[in-house]
């Protein structure tokens, strides 16, 4: 029969098995539920949302699919050496590292781990092993072809870079965080979570498919016949900037994204012909994974935020979808000088001139680039009270975001925000404060107490009080 016909006929049955299968769905699900803590979170800060859980998670699950088929028909090229047990081995390493920090839901993470599990298994010697309770699972690891996890680990990653391009920067998340002094500032969480449906090239445990290539990976051994595996991987993305346009630096991640997955899948090609190369790409798929997350930071530390107040204006921090504040084509970080001629250095008054014109509004915005342009619109009723704008915060703000890198236990308690300190200290002052006047006026009407009822009983003795006594003696 013509192999094409029987790799399409196997690739619909393995389709079909996928969703035939939970993890599919464990995977949607855990991008609805990263989905609504954004949500939470911003209706936490700012009482608002920018997007839906249930939108976002159509998007990204949409959005997953599509790099799913492209990855998919790239990979017919390579090929893994995959089983249903490695897959298993690699769910578990992730979902035991995502209970300690949420960005380990990546396959490079869980793929380095294994690697370097399997040298030190192989540098221990597994025959001593191989009695004890956990004989299988290191027979499991030890089975496990660490090359082909890491080239699908590098291949997933320029996807990545890919999305984090494309809808990242679009369903930016705008926060409040507390600067280093205790000064409120707004920032853009650029996260997301996607799950990958790929149909990939295996080895077939019997009688499989002749193909008239060779896959990268069956370079190596003599394999009879190929056939299709069908299994979603679940990858995420988390990053923070408060002195960057969420748009650069949406690019400026996805590209390194993409180079850093060039690099893992070239150094995993290597390691199937060469093994020592093994642990060396193992390694760096951690090492150099947590290399892009600290040069991340370190950028944002060596600048100064762009998203505070200052009150030369009232800046914005964020635009909400479908609002009048959207159609004027406003951006993050302009700054609203004047409105109808009144100028404005606060919220309150920006609020106060709004509400002095409420059918009209006609505004002087500094721009990104430092120029001045005028908008203006007609304002109906219903519509948002400030346009639609989120603003930049100021120290009337209660609540920030909880630093990044949260743990999901961390997130399931607080959906990521937490009371800035300064204003928690100023409630426990105001508390304490309110607590010693209760004292003193509980004191004062207690002595209050005190003298009216000595003076009653001086009157009923027939004596006069004993202020009158000491006014007649004087």
């Amino acid at each position: 029969m013509d192999p094409y016909v029987d790799l399409l006929r196997d690739a619909g049955q393995a389709a079909i098995r996928l969703f035939a299968q939970p993890y599919i769905y464990i995977a949607i699900l855990i991008v609805y539920w990263h989905a609504r803590q954004g949500s939470l979170l911003q209706r936490k800060l700012f009482h608002v949302r920018l997007y839906g859980a249930l939108r976002l998670t159509m998007l990204r699950v949409l959005a997953g699919a599509a790099v799913g088929i492209i990855l998919s028909v790239a990979g017919l090229a390579a090929g893994a050496k995959l089983t249903t047990s490695t897959l298993l081995c690699v769910w578990i390493a992730m979902g035991v590292m995502a209970i300690l920090r949420l960005r380990y839901i990546c396959l490079a993470y869980a793929a380095g781990i294994l690697g370097v599990l399997q040298a030190i298994l192989q540098a221990v010697g597994t025959d001593s092993l191989q009695d004890g309770t956990w004989s299988d699972a290191v027979q499991v690891v030890s089975d496990i072809s660490v090359p082909s996890l890491l080239f699908l680990a590098g291949v997933l990653h320029i996807g990545e870079g890919i999305l984090v391009r494309l809808q990242s920067a679009k369903q930016a998340i705008p926060l409040f965080l507390e600067g280093k002094r205790g000064k409120p500032m707004g920032a853009f969480a650029l996260s997301g979570a996607w799950p990958i449906p790929l149909l990939w090239l295996v080895p077939a445990s019997g009688s499989g498919i002749g193909l008239p290539w060779t896959p990268l990976f069956g370079m190596t051994d003599d394999i009879a016949g190929w056939s299709i595996l069908a299994f979603p991987v679940l990858i995420g993305f988390s990053d923070r900037t408060w002195t960057q346009w969420p748009e650069a630096k949406a690019r400026t991640s996805g590209n390194l994204l993409m180079l850093y997955g060039i690099l893992i899948a070239g150094l995993a090609a290597g390691a199937e012909f060469w093994s020592p190369l093994t642990v060396v790409a193992a390694i760096a798929a951690f090492v150099l994974h947590e290399a892009l997350l600290l040069l991340s930071r370190r950028g944002e530390e060596g600048r100064s935020p762009i998203f505070g107040q200052d009150g030369s204006g009232v800046r914005v921090l964020a635009v909400l979808p479908g609002t009048p504040a959207q159609e004027m084509g406003f951006q993050s970080g302009e700054i609203i000088k004047k409105v109808n001629g009144a100028a404005v250095r606060t919220k309150e008054e920006l609020h106060s001139a709004f509400g002095r014109q409420s059918a009209f509004s006609k505004l002087e915005v500094i721009n990104r680039e430092g120029h001045v342009r005028f908008v203006q619109r007609a304002r109906y009723e219903g519509e948002h009270y400030q346009l639609g704008l989120i603003l930049a915060p100021d120290e009337d703000v209660d609540f920030v975001a909880a630093p990044r890198s949260a743990s999901l236990w961390q997130g399931l308690r607080q959906a990521g925000s937490r009371r800035r300190h300064g204003r928690t200290e100023a409630a426990k002052q105001a508390r304490k404060d309110a607590e010693r006047a209760a004292a003193e006026l509980a004191a004062s009407t207690a002595a209050a107490e005190a003298v009216a009822a000595e003076s009653e009983t001086v009157v009923e003795s027939g004596l006069p009080p004993r202020a009158a006594v000491s006014k007649k003696k004087s």
